[in-house]
């Protein structure tokens, strides 16, 4: 038996990186699962490796930052299987890192609708289906960033958004714990996706933040870590195992953050 048998779980940014790695393990633990992303081919791709393992999953066209777009993939979600059980909020991006004179509000704009409005929009439409299930997992992909490390320099609205997920993820472990839904949050490191190839930045170098350790990161593994390594912590989360944890954040990143 897998440890998520008979469960559906919905994830946002399904398509790659920690939430494809994470709808694959989920899968190989019984999970039947929803690749919630605005990458089709990419989406349909996870999708078929997941079935090649025989495993079950579906794809759904999602804009994390358009209440109509979760809505429907939302109810695509419930009308193809039935049920909802978990709620892994992970779609975000890094956006633009630069001087806070030169962050413009679109920038910041773009970046807090994904990473943060997403998540609200995630919770908001998912919550109703939890309840009618009787119990549920939320989980939300933070980051050490904005919450235990600031050494990105220009990141201000990255790290905000970020902080801002984990203070929600604990409003909801209050708020929906009579409901036997726990809401927790996963806060990774330097994780190996393309999240960094999508990132903008200007002129950080004038902020004057650099960290350079002589010695090298005596963290595990360096502070690399790879998808499942978050994915493992994510189905803890996702399963029974964490059946009394509730509002909390866990860092994943071998304990690089520790340092700076």
């Amino acid at each position: 038996m897998g440890m998520l048998d008979g469960k559906v779980a919905f994830i946002t940014g399904g398509a790659s990186g920690i939430g494809a790695g994470t709808a694959e393990r989920f899968a190989e633990e019984g999970a039947r699962v929803v690749l919630a992303d605005m990458q089709p081919e990419a989406g349909e791709q996870v999708r078929a490796t997941i079935a090649a393992r025989g495993g079950e999953a579906l794809f759904v066209e999602c804009d994390g930052r358009e209440p109509a777009s979760v809505e429907r993939a939302v109810a695509q979600a419930v009308a193809h299987f039935g049920q909802l059980n978990i709620v892994y909020a992970n779609a975000g991006i890094n956006g633009v890192f630069a001087p806070i004179e030169e962050l413009q509000p679109e920038d910041w704009d773009r970046t807090l609708d994904t990473n943060l409005k997403g998540t609200y929009l995630t919770v908001h439409f998912t919550v109703p289906h939890l309840k009618r299930a009787g119990s549920g997992s939320i989980i939300a992909t933070s980051s050490v960033n904005g919450n235990r490390t600031f050494a990105y320099a220009g990141a201000s609205a990255y790290s905000t958004s970020k902080a801002a997920q984990v203070v929600f993820m604990k409003m909801l472990a209050l708020e929906l714990g009579p409901h036997n839904i726990r809401c927790n949050a996963v806060c990774p490191g330097a994780i190996r996706t393309n999240i960094g190839q999508r990132t903008e930045r200007r002129n950080t170098e004038s902020i004057g933040i650099a960290i350079q350790l002589p010695n090298g990161s005596p963290a595990i593994n360096k502070g690399r870590g790879e998808p499942r390594d978050v994915a493992d912590v994510c189905l803890f989360l996702a399963s029974d195992l964490s059946r009394h944890v509730s509002g909390v954040e866990i860092y994943v990143d071998g304990g690089a953050s520790l340092l700076f």
